[in-house]
Order: structure tokens, then C-alpha cells, then sequence
């Protein structure tokens, strides 16, 4: 798998990190199937956006993308989100990028012109295909760009001439850098070969980046990416987040209020084509469902095994093995059937709250071990999905303990105002307060 990554120039924001969940997911579940992956995604440590940052903060370029990279995997780990086999970086390609654009030109396909080199899209066959419109639609519907020498507006820069001041890398051009469609098409060839499995990103990618990396490779006369996969974004109000529109919220603010664990609950929620809408409300319901995920957990003990691997992904077989006792195989099949259906999460998310309520209806009835096979199910399902379980109680300590007897009694005694009002004082110290069948339980 090759997923594009980030440009580090800013911090990353709730859709960087709903798209890298959703590819998070779809790697855990092939490793899940049994798959060996392969797992590649890019920095890009070079670009226009960074420059201008460098620029307008006195800094150099390599300091403003250092800072802001640190950040994106500070974002990424606090979200479990699986670090990728390898991470190519654009500044260490630049010599097979001038290899590949200087092949291009060799071909007929790319020609320079007094800024740069371009691709000459007219010479690709199937140009268009991935953005799903012909060329002439697209030419139709292209914004012409003020380039002297380009012979279309969808032309593209394989290789930007450099300005004063600019960061630049010598070529047979002269100084320069690469553009920015060119670097993922020789990380990927590089480190994947040809002709490798998944090629993945954004929806706002597909055109013009994707289908300008695949013109590329095709113009080369290389196989490349055999399949396309692209996820929906985040939408605030019915509009794209982005940091253009200045409508963002940043992944560490998100963090600061509500558990990792709940936004992945809500990315999984949703088909990973389809947009999602981030807000207070959405989150403070998947919380709900957290809550009666950890609320299983803790009445019949149940294991995290995504503590036990250290990669942290889940083989099935693994994963079973590591779980003492029988499980449901019908249930496995059946999740496993939704997500070999275009990873259909939203079904086989309802699979898993059916196995819930099913675990709790069998443990009220006294079926412990008809509960205990299920919940060891939920449990297995919940790790393939890269969704902890926190079924252990936090120390709890002397005086807590004394407010929960008392409000247990309180309840006993059917006194349910003193016990609403203990709540209130556990809450008011930080503990999330549960009402579970044992008692009041309480937890950080």
C-alpha cells in the first residue's frame, strides 16, 4: 500500500487524521485476513506552502518542516494510528525525480519551457480516467495557467526552474526542485515496484495529483498502482475542512477534550467514501458507544488484545489464540464478509453492538458462558479494528471509595436524590460514573 502523506507546513487537523484512520483500518484488516502489508506513506518535506512559511517566519525550510512533522506523528501515535514500514521523505528523491522527469523528456512526453518541464498530457493514453471525465472535459473545464510555453493548461510541472531565494537541487535544467506530482510516482516504483497493490488518499486527490502521478508511470511505460482507493472527507456545516478555509480544528485540540478511541468509533461509523461531520454532538455520542464497549469489558473482564502484539495489528488466527477460550466463528464470518465488501465498517460495526447486547442479554439471564464466548468475540473484533477495550478499573482511591459506598446505599434506600447529588461530586472530581449491576463503578 501506498497512502500520500503529509506536507508538513501546519498542524494536522481532524481530516489528516480522519483519512489516516481510515487507511489505519483498512491496513489492521488485511493484516487481520492474513495478509503480509507493506505499508508506505510520504513526506512531503518540500513545497511551495513550506517555502513561503520559511520565508514570512525567517526560518529555513528544513526547520519549519521539521517542527511540523514532529507534530503530524505526535498526532498520529495519540490516535493509534500504525507508523508506516517505510517513510520516504521528498528532499532524499530528488536525484530518481530528475532521473524520471529527464526519462519523461527522452520519451516525447515532458518538454521544457523557460520556468520549468512540463508533461505534455497529450501524449498519455487515457489521460482522465481516474478523475472519470476524457480529456477534452477536462481541458474544457481546465483554468489556464499564466506558464509562457505551455502547450495546455493541463499540462503539468514535472520540474520548477528556481526563483530567488528558493530552496534548489542542480539538473540538467538547471536549479530547481521537482514538482510536487513527481515524487510520489518514484517513492512508490522505488520501495513497491511495479505494478503494487493499493494506491491510496483523500478524495481531492484524485485529480489532478493521482491522475497526474498514474500519467507518469504510464508515459513511462510502467505498471502502477493496480488499485485506487480514496476516502471521504470532513465536513463542517456541509463544507470541506481545510486549512484554506481557516475552518479546522487540529487533532491535539480535538485530543484535549474526548478519548482517541471515540473519533475512531466515529470514523468507523461511517462508509470510509462517505463525508463525516466532527462536532461536540458527534463525538459525545460516539462516546456513548465507547462507553458500552468498556462497560462489557469490565463486567466480564475481558482481554485488549491489541495490548499483546507489539506492531499493534492484528493477525486473526493470532488474535484467537491469544484470547483464552471458545469464540462465536459465525460472528467472525460475518464481520469479515461486511468488511470484504468495500470495507463496509458501518455493518460490521453494528455486527460487533449486536454481539454486545447479545453478551449482556446472555450474563443478565446467568448464561456466563454463552456471555463469555461472545464478549471474547467483541473483544477480537473491536482489536481488529484498531479499537482498544479498557476493561481494567483505575485505582480507585479511600475517599472515592466512600463517596460510591454512600451512594450506593443512597440507592438502596431508594434516596435518589442524595444519589444524583454524589454523582454530581464524583463527576465534579474527574471520575466518569457508571451504574452497572454490581454498583456504582467508577473511572478516569
Amino acid at each position: 500500500m501506498y497512502v500520500c502523506g503529509p506536507t508538513v507546513y501546519d498542524s494536522p487537523h481532524i481530516g489528516h487524521g480522519r483519512f489516516a484512520l481510515a487507511f489505519d483500518i483498512l491496513r489492521r484488516y488485511l493484516v487481520f485476513s492474513g495478509l503480509d502489508v507493506h505499508f508506505v506513506s510520504n513526506v512531503t518535506d518540500i513545497d511551495d506552502r513550506i517555502i513561503t512559511k520559511a520565508a514570512r517566519e525567517g526560518r529555513t525550510e528544513a526547520a519549519v518542516a521539521a517542527e511540523f512533522e514532529a507534530l503530524w506523528w505526535e498526532g498520529m501515535d495519540a490516535l493509534g494510528v500504525l507508523r508506516p514500514g517505510d517513510v520516504p521523505h521528498a528532499t532524499e528523491y530528488i536525484d530518481d525525480m530528475v532521473a524520471l522527469v529527464a526519462d519523461l523528456e527522452a520519451k516525447g512526453a515532458a518538454y521544457e519551457t523557460d520556468d520549468g518541464v512540463y508533461l505534455e498530457v497529450d501524449t498519455v493514453e487515457g489521460y482522465g480516467l481516474l478523475a472519470h471525465q476524457p480529456l477534452g472535459s477536462l481541458r474544457s473545464g481546465a483554468r489556464v495557467e499564466a506558464a509562457e510555453g505551455k502547450r495546455s493548461p493541463l499540462d503539468f510541472a514535472l520540474w520548477k526552474k528556481a526563483k530567488p531565494g528558493e530552496p534548489w537541487w542542480s539538473s540538467p535544467w538547471g536549479p530547481g526542485r521537482p514538482g510536487w506530482h513527481t515524487e510520489c510516482v518514484a517513492m512508490s516504483l522505488d520501495l513497491l515496484g511495479e505494478g503494487f497493490d493499493i494506491h491510496g488518499g483523500a478524495q481531492d486527490l484524485i485529480f489532478p495529483h493521482h491522475e497526474n502521478e498514474r500519467a507518469q508511470a504510464v508515459a513511462e511505460g510502467r505498471r502502477f498502482a493496480r488499485h485506487w482507493v480514496h476516502c471521504g472527507w470532513v465536513s463542517v456545516g456541509g463544507e470541506k475542512m481545510s486549512k484554506s478555509l481557516r475552518n479546522f480544528t487540529t487533532i491535539a485540540d480535538m485530543l484535549a477534550g474526548s478519548d482517541a478511541r471515540a473519533f475512531r468509533l466515529l470514523v468507523l461509523r461511517a462508509h470510509y467514501r462517505s463525508p463525516i461531520e466532527v462536532m461536540p454532538e458527534t463525538i459525545a455520542d460516539a462516546e456513548k458507544g465507547l462507553a458500552r464497549l468498556d462497560a462489557l469489558a469490565r463486567r466480564l473482564s475481558l482481554p485488549d488484545p491489541l495490548a499483546a502484539p507489539a506492531g499493534g495489528a492484528l493477525v486473526r488466527g493470532d488474535a484467537v489464540a491469544s484470547v483464552p477460550g471458545p469464540v462465536d466463528d459465525v460472528a467472525i464470518a460475518e464481520f469479515c464478509e461486511h468488511m470484504d465488501d468495500d470495507l463496509d465498517t458501518p455493518a460490521a460495526l453494528g455486527g460487533v453492538f449486536e454481539l454486545v447486547n447479545r453478551a449482556n442479554a446472555a450474563a443478565d439471564a446467568g448464561d456466563d458462558e454463552r456471555a463469555a464466548v461472545l464478549g471474547r468475540t467483541v473483544a477480537i473484533l473491536c482489536g481488529a479494528l484498531g479499537l482498544g477495550l479498557r476493561g481494567a478499573v483505575d485505582d480507585v482511591d479511600a475517599p472515592t471509595t466512600q463517596l460510591v459506598a454512600e451512594r450506593d446505599a443512597a440507592r438502596r434506600a431508594r434516596d435518589f436524590a442524595r444519589a444524583d447529588a454524589l454523582r454530581d461530586e464524583l463527576v465534579a472530581k474527574g471520575w466518569i460514573v457508571e451504574d452497572g449491576p454490581d454498583g456504582t463503578v467508577v473511572r478516569r
